[in-house]
């Protein structure tokens, strides 16, 4: 199938790995010109040859500058995926009902809500004018809070009233706004020994090894198996397509079947 996507000028945010870097490695297949936004690079990153392009998203200005890198080296830009977010609790955090102090709330909500917000005011005009596409990366803990981080499944909330409120202004402009809710995914965040799943399971005086074989049962995953972050990226293609020009507003949910309703 041709996706229409070789040329198009794509910015990935949160692209070092996991997630992002799949996401980028499957633009880059399908022959598009990505531009990679993260704090760092990684050898595996490098090795797509994408433009990369250093920015830390938390900080307030961080957005804009990384936006206007992209823009200098070349105007045109055709897809936004705001993949960037996440956020390891601080230690001790997980025994407060509200999973951490206001400063935890407010790192969490920049990195994971106002990040998204920030680049994608930087990037509307480019957008607008390439009648392009914005897919902002969700969360299955946004409708299914249950263990994990408050203020995480509470910023991946709000990322998808974003996403919906902005669609609904900017689909007249020809600007297509979409959301992808992964589930439980092979990433740093649950496999990582500094990620959230190695905390939890050092809160629950459990093995990680032992927390991660258990996750897809726990959760009610039909699949019985973690996803594989290309398959969030196939999705995203999907979505940055213009062959899905009906796509609009959508939240697609890849989560094994873990969540039951709406």
């Amino acid at each position: 199938m041709d996706l229409q996507l070789s040329g198009k000028r794509v910015l990935v945010t949160g692209a070092s790995k996991g997630i992002g870097l799949a996401i980028v490695r499957a633009f880059v297949a399908e022959g598009a010109k990505v531009a990679a936004v993260s704090r760092t690079s990684t050898p595996e990153l490098d090795a797509t040859g994408a433009f990369f392009v250093p920015a830390d998203l938390s900080e307030p200005d961080g957005p804009r500058q990384a936006v206007e890198a992209v823009l200098a080296a070349d105007p045109r830009l055709d897809v936004l995926v705001n993949n960037a977010g996440g956020g390891v609790p601080p230690e001790g955090s997980l025994a407060d009902p509200l999973d951490g102090d206001d400063d935890v709330w407010d790192y969490v909500f920049g990195l994971n809500l106002s990040s998204a917000v920030r680049t994608t005011r930087a990037a509307l005009a480019a957008l607008t004018r390439s009648r392009g596409a914005i897919v902002n990366i969700g969360s299955t803990s946004s409708r299914d809070p249950r263990g994990v981080p408050l203020a995480y499944a509470a910023s991946k909330a709000a990322i998808n009233a974003f996403s919906r409120g902005l669609a609904e202004k900017v689909a007249g402009d020809g600007v297509r706004v979409n959301v992808v809710t992964p589930g439980s995914t092979r990433t740093h965040m649950l496999e990582g020994k500094d990620g959230y799943g190695a905390k939890l399971a050092e809160h629950m005086g459990i093995d990680h090894a032992t927390l991660l074989a258990a996750l897809p049962q726990q959760s009610g995953m039909l699949s019985g198996a973690m996803i594989e972050p290309d398959e969030i990226a196939r999705a995203v293609l999907l979505l940055s397509s213009a062959t899905m020009p009906s796509a609009i507003g959508s939240n697609w949910v890849v989560d094994g079947g873990n969540l039951r309703a709406a």
